[in-house]
């Protein structure tokens, strides 16, 4: 007979370890926290919660905690007790109270990736300073002509370079479009120069790792991504050394020029600052273009109204008369279908804080010290905020209302500096797109929350270009 004794005494063990580790997580939850699951020992609800899905949606893990909890619940994720709000108030009073009540506080396995000085990472004064150089360079930039004319020339060169194409991965394309332009941008670096081949190449690369699972072995994506920020940093140096050995000063007139000429960062926080500028203006601005052209494809009414606007600036313009400032102000319409596809496709499903103190909101109770994830796509579908929020419909922001319901571009102290920029690079681009191609995409594609935003067959679109009036020759 066999001995089953030693298996039995096993299973024993690990049963009471289980136990054990459970009566230890229970401990730990005040009496008065909000309803919801611990999932598993260690790893909680992470896997569940980080589950693909439809962007424009809210995926099964928030609907299913949401119908059983509450829009304010519980859990264990990404290593800690966290509370999850999906209600737009507590959202809200959480982006507001930055620093007072609440603090930034992404995952340690994400600071590998980010860098010491990430914008996303830092808090305090070392916020403040990086924010504000970073700020008052975008804001001098968005509307002065030579990045305006830079926009839209390379807007034209993209429409051109599709004039024989029947098919177009546009994602990969739009991508190419935003990093050119930010890499100009910023340092000079021509499109058609092999540096900055490279940079898109380490780009993608950094991005995949982005929210991967934090397991450094070789060939996972996380440990890929922290090799890719690490060469996108050495560029960055080597850029950083040439423009000081040269004594370039301002003559290139780009981003890097000016924060070199007013000496107040390290080279560490000038690396940092850059990235983080070009992953912003690159990644985020790329998937937002992405995704409204997925969203207008489904929305012929929006589409036509789209180019009724779009044809009347351009009636209004002399034959070859380049985009102004003064145009992009009368883009109403495109600024209602840049804000309801972000309201719909969460280019920012949610972001990490952390409660300093016992806090009490709403009836509801956040214990001190437990992480916050303010979810900002559950409330962009909530229905007792947004009448069909299922359905994509820009006129919906005619009402002056919406605005104060949705978080397009976040809040707080860290409302996204870069929101105008990106939506005068849009608009510019949709000018082109707009007057020059009719486009159908295909019915398997669609966009997919990783969180991060990827497109299940890279929005494979087929293109039909069209008549257009006379563009401008730049």
């Amino acid at each position: 007979m066999v001995d089953l004794f030693p298996f039995l005494f096993s299973a024993f063990l690990l049963g009471l370890g289980i136990h054990l580790l459970v009566q230890v997580c229970a401990k730990q939850e005040p009496a008065n926290s909000p309803n919801g699951s611990m999932g598993w020992p260690f790893c909680g609800e992470t896997l569940g919660f980080l589950k693909p899905h439809r962007s424009n949606s809210m995926g099964n893990f928030l609907q299913e905690h949401c119908s059983r909890y509450g829009r304010v619940f519980k859990s264990h994720l990404f290593g800690s007790p966290t509370v999850v709000s999906c209600d737009h108030e507590l959202n809200l009073f959480v982006l507001q109270n930055e620093e007072k009540l609440f603090l930034v506080s992404y995952p340690k396995a994400m600071h590998g990736i980010l860098g010491k000085f990430s914008l996303l990472t830092v808090s305090g004064d070392v916020h403040k300073k990086l924010r504000n150089i970073g700020s008052s360079f975008i804001s001098a930039s968005k509307s002065k002509p030579d990045f305006l004319n830079c926009v839209e020339k390379m807007s034209i060169s993209m429409m051109n370079s599709w004039k024989n194409c029947k098919q177009i991965g546009f994602y990969k394309e739009v991508k190419k479009f935003t990093l050119n332009l930010m890499v100009k941008h910023l340092l000079s670096i021509e499109p058609g120069e092999p540096l900055a081949f490279k940079i898109l190449e380490d780009f993608l690369t950094y991005m995949k790792g982005f929210v991967s699972l934090p397991v450094y072995l070789p060939g996972t994506p996380y440990a890929s991504a922290v090799k890719a920020r690490a060469r996108l940093s050495a560029t960055v140096r080597e850029i950083i050394k040439e423009r000081k050995k040269d004594e370039l000063g301002l003559a290139k007139g780009d981003f890097l020029d000016v924060i070199l000429s007013k000496g107040c960062l390290s080279d560490e926080e000038t690396v940092s600052i850059v990235l983080d500028i070009l992953l912003g203006g690159y990644e985020t601005t790329a998937t937002l273009m992405a995704l409204i052209v997925y969203f207008l494809a489904i929305a012929p009414n929006a589409l036509e109204n789209l180019k009724q606007e779009h044809s009347a600036i351009r009636k209004s313009k002399e034959d070859g008369e380049p985009l102004s400032w003064e145009d992009y102000q009368k883009m109403e319409f495109t600024c209602n279908v840049v804000y309801e596809a972000m309201r719909c496709g969460n280019v920012v499903k949610f972001v990490h804080r952390v409660a300093l103190q016992d806090i009490k909101f709403k009836g509801y109770f956040i214990p001190s010290g437990w992480k916050v994830l303010p979810v900002f796509s559950a409330a962009h579908f909530d229905p007792s905020l947004h009448e069909n929020p299922m359905e994509f419909n820009p006129w919906r922001w005619t009402d002056k209302a919406t605005s104060k319901k949705v978080m397009p571009f976040g809040g707080g102290p860290r409302l996204c500096p870069g929101a105008e920029l990106a939506k005068v690079v849009i608009a510019f681009f949709l000018h082109h797109l707009v007057l020059n191609y009719r486009w159908k995409t295909m019915a398997d594609d669609f966009p997919l929350a990783y969180p991060y935003v990827e497109f299940r067959r890279g929005l494979l679109l087929e293109i039909e270009p069209i008549e257009l009036m006379a563009a401008p020759e730049i």
